[in-house]
């Protein structure tokens, strides 16, 4: 993976505006009529889908919108890739990308309720080889003994979750940070089967075990607890949920989340089987949408090199929206409790270690939980994450009300989405409540 610095922080900083363009959500009465039985409820979200798609902008838009234990509305447009005979739907499989943080920081948040795992414990006790850890002196700058420094305090289980850890990323890192994590295989993620510049590219290592082993021996980017840093964090924390859990990351996902919550259609590796409703994604170049990962040649049919927790699930927005009901229902859905409350409501709560330099321009703004970013001040209660292929999940735990969109396209700055998604959610919630 390498993006250009600029542009993924441009990227974060749209996604933090997402959040913010939500925060009339949390204004409402808890248990407000937001759904209305049809989709005529969200007339701004639908003319936002139609403006992408009628123009070819996107081959598809899928909005799921629900309240607490409520039904999703699905509001759906286009096909499932330009010139497919597939009318997109519920059911479309779409590459979600980081919105997997949120599901891998749930599954974490679930051995931190049971006393298996302590927030502020030490990354060290789990996986040793992080005990030693060096930090570079200059941001980026040369990996030579002159620009390096000891690690002031440990990494810990908290940091991992909120990109606090110091720990870097290739989506965000320049120089030669970047580079040897390329040449190490140290790349948490896939995209095509073709180089596509900008985007993921290199060859990752085959294991889980052995990509945290590669980067326990690189130095981390910043001291650990100082600064909000989009990192690898919950790549790593799918080796931590191994060694504590005694099941293989993948395995835990499938018997603790996917299959109690029912999300038949979430995968690491798409069956063949259902390669029949797995979307295109596309590069956008200029006016042109360019195809990088086809279905019936995608990346996503081969066994993934290891299950990636920060990036690796294809999903259907039907699969979304129920993981969304679950937090939304604090842990239950449809009578199964699969999380505790306690833990959900830690794990949608801010995170962030007390030892956040305050000059740290992400904390100024936001928090963050457990895989996903945490609505301050007005959006407070506001939860969740935005995926690398135009993809947002978000919930409002205040009431209840749970909001996800499905696309491809790629980099994920090429439109506004995100906050345009929201800033409608936003508006037709009002708009049903004062109605």
């Amino acid at each position: 993976m390498n993006h250009d610095i600029s542009l993924s922080r441009r990227a974060l900083l749209r996604n933090g505006a997402a959040l913010g363009a939500g925060a009339a959500l949390t204004a409402l009465p808890f248990g407000a009529p937001l759904l209305a039985q049809g989709t005529d409820a969200w007339p701004r979200v639908e003319a936002l889908i139609a403006q992408y798609v009628d123009t070819r902008r996107v081959a598809n838009m899928v909005a799921a919108l629900g309240q607490g234990q409520q039904d999703p509305v699905f509001l759906a447009r286009g096909t499932d890739g330009l010139g497919s005979q597939r009318l997109s739907d519920a059911d479309s499989l779409y590459r979600i990308y980081s919105m997997t943080k949120p599901i891998t920081g749930m599954a974490a948040m679930m051995l931190v309720d049971e006393g298996k795992l302590g927030l502020d414990q030490p990354l060290a006790e789990i996986l040793p080889q992080f005990g030693a850890m060096q930090v570079q002196t200059v941001y980026d700058g040369p990996i030579t003994p002159d620009n390096l420094a000891p690690a002031v305090r440990p990494i810990t289980i908290r940091m991992l979750l909120t990109h606090t850890s110091g720990l870097g990323y290739g989506i965000v890192q320049s120089g030669p940070i970047a580079q040897a994590y390329l040449q190490r295989g140290l790349v948490p993620g896939v995209v095509s089967r073709i180089e596509v510049p900008g985007l993921f590219r290199g060859k990752p290592i085959r294991s889980l075990s052995a990509f945290v082993d590669g980067l326990a021996q690189l130095p981390l980017v910043y001291q650990p607890g100082t600064r909000w840093s989009y990192s690898v964090g919950l790549d790593v924390m799918g080796r931590v949920i191994e060694v504590v859990s005694g099941q293989s990351f993948d395995a835990f996902l499938q018997q603790r989340i996917f299959d109690p919550v029912g999300m038949p259609s979430t995968f690491f590796q798409v069956p063949e089987r259902e390669v029949y409703r797995l979307t295109t994604n596309y590069l956008v170049a200029g006016k042109l949408l360019l195809p990088i990962d086809l279905p019936q040649n995608s990346i996503f049919l081969d066994p993934p090199p290891f299950p990636f927790g920060g990036s690796g699930l294809v999903s259907s927005p039907r699969d979304y929206d129920r993981f969304l009901q679950m937090l939304a229902g604090y842990g239950e859905i449809e009578g199964r409790r699969v999380m505790s409350e306690a833990a959900v409501r830690l794990g949608t709560s801010n995170l962030l270690p007390d030892t956040l330099d305050p000059a740290d321009p992400f904390a100024r703004d936001f928090a963050f939980g457990a895989g996903g970013r945490v609505g301050r001040g007005a959006a407070e209660g506001i939860y969740g994450w935005f995926g690398a292929a135009g993809t947002a999940g978000l919930v409002d735990m205040r009431n209840g009300l749970r909001h996800s969109l499905f696309t491809q396209y790629m980099p994920s700055t090429a439109y506004p989405v995100p906050e345009q998604f929201t800033a409608a959610v936003a508006a037709d919630a009002a708009a049903r409540a004062n109605a």
